[in-house]
């Protein structure tokens, strides 16, 4: 394991310490715990927004709490939930009277934590809590009835969830219209992903999975899950082909359709191949029709130092399309 850490039992509380300083005017921490993150602009009568998750994704998920977005994120130990106490403890920080909106990943551990954050806000608090789960992950989409829980993950397109709902939250709508609008733009996204190396996590101090020299894995989900196909590395359109491909097949997205468009680093990946992927996507995108009215690019959903990226599609409305543009400012993302 190489990394510039000093104990790996302090990681998580080093790296948050060094965002509380280098973020001061814009975030705080709830009853001295660093693992409760909120932000230090509150707005009375606005409908709240809480999201968390495990750490070692970065800027995912604090990333996106300040201005326009997020109000506040409980933050787990690498790649584990927060507890629900924690989550608990931000969702009465940011409740301004008008409820909280709980948008978290599609995983076992944060839906048992964050219901249960939300029972007790409801019985103990009379908070009323309403909850959007992130879903995304084209690649561990199973067979599905309806009715059915969903399979899916929830990885990088959760970031258009965050963005429409806090922009919506932030409009001062209330709390039933912030949950439809999160809800329409998480039903509206779609995520694939590639990675060329594992990553470690610094408690365990070895890499989780192996992948050859000259291996690539398609659908390979942000904590290490198995993708469905691993194989030798090809050139970056034919990478884009195949995972662009099945993302548009799954909604699916058509032609006339307008879509944002996020090209997610996980973590190695420099951004001039970020951009090369950029280039194909464009190109394929105007063959099949779809206008791409917006690209985000850079690094929004990591996997420690995993090499690879992922492409999210979020499919526009009028309504998605005028939220997208709303302006943000929060410590790691500013439109």
């Amino acid at each position: 394991m190489k990394k510039i850490i000093n104990k790996p039992e302090d990681y998580l509380k080093e790296m948050l310490e060094g965002i509380y300083i280098a973020h001061s005017d814009q975030v705080t921490c709830v009853n001295n715990d660093l693992q409760c993150y909120v932000t230090k602009t509150k707005k009375e009568g606005k409908v709240g927004i809480a999201t968390g998750g495990g750490s070692g994704h970065l800027p995912l998920f604090l990333g996106y709490v300040g201005d326009g977005m997020l109000d506040g994120c409980s933050v787990g130990d690498v790649f584990q939930s927060p507890s629900a106490d924690q989550m608990l403890a931000i969702t009465k920080e940011i409740d301004s009277g008008a409820g909280v909106l709980y948008i978290y990943g599609n995983y076992n551990g944060d839906i048992f934590n964050f219901d249960m954050a939300s029972e007790m806000a409801d019985f103990e608090e009379g908070i009323r809590v309403e909850t959007v789960l992130g879903a995304d992950d084209v690649a561990s989409a199973g067979p599905s009835e309806p009715g059915e829980k969903s399979t899916r993950r929830g990885v990088a397109g959760i970031f258009f969830v965050y963005k429409c709902a806090g922009a919506a939250a932030d409009q001062m709508l209330d709390l039933d219209n912030v949950k439809r609008i999160a809800q329409k733009a998480a039903d509206n996204v779609r995520t694939m992903g590639v990675a060329l190396t594992p990553c470690i996590v610094p408690r365990v101090g070895k890499a989780g999975f192996s992948i050859g020299e000259d291996e690539m894995e398609i659908g390979m989900g942000i904590h290490g899950e198995s993708g469905i196909r691993r194989g030798k590395i090809e050139p970056a359109d034919q990478i884009v082909d195949e995972m662009l491909t099945q993302i548009i097949e799954d909604l699916p997205y058509n032609k006339n359709d307008e879509v944002a468009v996020l090209v997610n680093g996980l973590g190695a990946t420099p951004l001039d191949e970020q951009y090369i992927v950029v280039r194909r996507i464009n190109q394929k995108l105007e063959t099949a029709g779809i206008t791409a009215v917006k690209y985000y690019v850079g690094e929004y959903a990591t996997a420690l130092e995993m090499a690879g990226f992922s492409i999210s599609l979020l499919k526009l409305d009028d309504e998605l399309k005028e939220l997208i543009k709303h302006p943000v400012n929060t410590p790691f993302f500013k439109q």
